[in-house]
């Protein structure tokens, strides 16, 4: 640990909005002095992890880190209570109507289950393509794992994102379990996981613009749907304004104007560093993006195999301007990976928006609705399963043992404490 008068040294290019130069760089690694952790020394970008006097030095922290665990444990224990309670509500609202769940059963019987195939092989395609844009990430960060071991680091964070409570729990553990293999890039391995839901986040920003775009005038036909286009066109702008304004504050060298106190100082200190890194590395980067869409058009069109099993009648491009909708409420933590809030967003677009087949009741979109929702979920989940497996008999190497949970939390809450700390 350096002396806590050291400071923690960030030097980027200068101003302006060239995020890159020709030239090589290679991952983030430790140089620059003692206690420190930076990048290479590439002559435009140096990123130095040290201990920096801020004013969380003049308190105790034998006081105030018990204190700040003790609220972290409350406030996500609460938050967990909360989502189980709103997705115990939520599916006693998608099973409790007698004649729904009448329909729901004929839907089942007389579904084409060769669908739900295709909607499996389609999601194996999306987990493919979020393995090669995490290599990509990684490669950029000098980090050269076997292919083996990165699926079995992507498939154990796909199960934690789906079976732990917040959406984020596997890039916790997958962060952890990368930072063992590589004890010595670990402010690399951070930025490769922190961007690799950066890229996905600006994929899914472009394919969103485009189908509003495309069929804005169809969504926002009834008034019951314009309410939650209109929310996901507010969620929309707010994220383009973040990656916009991150990519201003990069570009223009402005985050180190920031007050130290100011929020998510920290968090742009990162962002401003992956944004870098990354653009020099633009190819690398494009092969990256072109995953991302493929992963989110893939779940786009594994939902819409799982709609035409139950014989729905809806084109392709109308599903699919359904989806940004579907998947940007269901991710909000409102409910336990989105249960019920998906079923009901389906319901809400379908029922109002399609036209219910030749001879079906006037519920038909209800069930169905419903059906396309659950099963979707249900074939996500089958897929990564196997990370269950895989962490089972998982070791990082090196690792005599098996990696136990409680060790895992605990040692990664210190490390990001660490972390932290030398970032503030």
């Amino acid at each position: 640990m350096a002396p806590p008068d050291r400071p923690a040294r960030i030097r980027l290019p200068s101003p302006g909005l060239q995020m890159a130069r020709a030239g090589s760089s290679s991952a983030l690694h430790g140089h620059g002095g003692p206690g420190e952790t930076c990048s290479a020394p590439s002559g435009e970008l140096l990123i130095c992890l040290g201990n920096e006097p801020a004013p969380n030095r003049r308190r105790n922290p034998i006081i105030r880190e018990p204190v700040e665990r003790a609220v972290r444990r409350m406030k996500k224990t609460l938050l967990t209570v909360v989502q189980l309670l709103v997705t115990g509500a939520l599916l006693y609202w998608v099973f409790h109507d007698p004649k729904v769940r009448e329909a729901m059963a004929v839907a089942i019987r007389d579904a084409d289950y060769r669908w739900i195939g295709a909607a499996i092989l389609m999601y194996v395609v999306v987990e493919f393509a979020a393995i090669v844009r995490w290599q990509i990430l990684l490669k950029v960060q000098g980090i050269n794992l076997s292919n083996a071991r990165i699926a079995a680091l992507f498939f154990i964070g796909m199960f934690y994102n789906q079976f732990l409570p917040g959406g984020t729990g596997g890039d916790i553990v997958k962060t952890y379990l990368l930072w063992k293999e590589t004890p010595t890039k670990k402010p690399g391995a951070l930025l490769a996981v922190m961007f690799d839901r950066m890229i996905g986040l600006i994929a899914l920003i472009i394919i969103t613009g485009v189908l509003i775009f495309l069929r804005y005038d169809w969504l926002t036909s009834a008034p019951a749907t314009r309410p939650y286009v209109g929310f996901v066109l507010v969620v929309f702008g707010a994220s383009v304004l973040f990656v916009v304004t991150s990519f201003i504050v990069s570009g223009f060298n402005l985050f180190h104007k920031l007050p130290d106190r100011f929020p998510g100082r920290e968090k742009m200190l990162e962002i401003s560093a992956a944004y870098h890194l990354y653009a020099r590395h633009w190819r690398a980067t494009s092969g990256a993006f072109g995953a991302s869409l493929v992963c989110h058009l893939g779940t786009f069109a594994t939902f819409l195999c799982v709609a035409y099993a139950f014989r729905a009648n809806i084109a392709p491009v109308d599903f699919f301007a359904i989806m940004p909708v579907e998947r940007t409420i269901s991710s909000l933590p409102i409910s336990f990976a989105g249960v019920g809030t998906r079923e009901y967003i389906l319901q809400i677009m379908l029922s109002n928006l399609c036209a219910v087949p030749a001879g079906a009741p006037v519920d038909y979109w209800f069930a169905t609705a419903r059906l396309i929702g659950l099963t979707g979920f249900t074939v996500i989940l089958l897929c990564c399963l196997p990370g269950g497996i895989v962490y089972f008999f998982y070791r990082p190497s090196g690792a005599i043992a098996h990696v136990k949970m409680s060790e895992m939390q605990k040692e990664f809450a210190t490390l990001e404490h660490e972390i932290s700390e030398q970032e503030e």
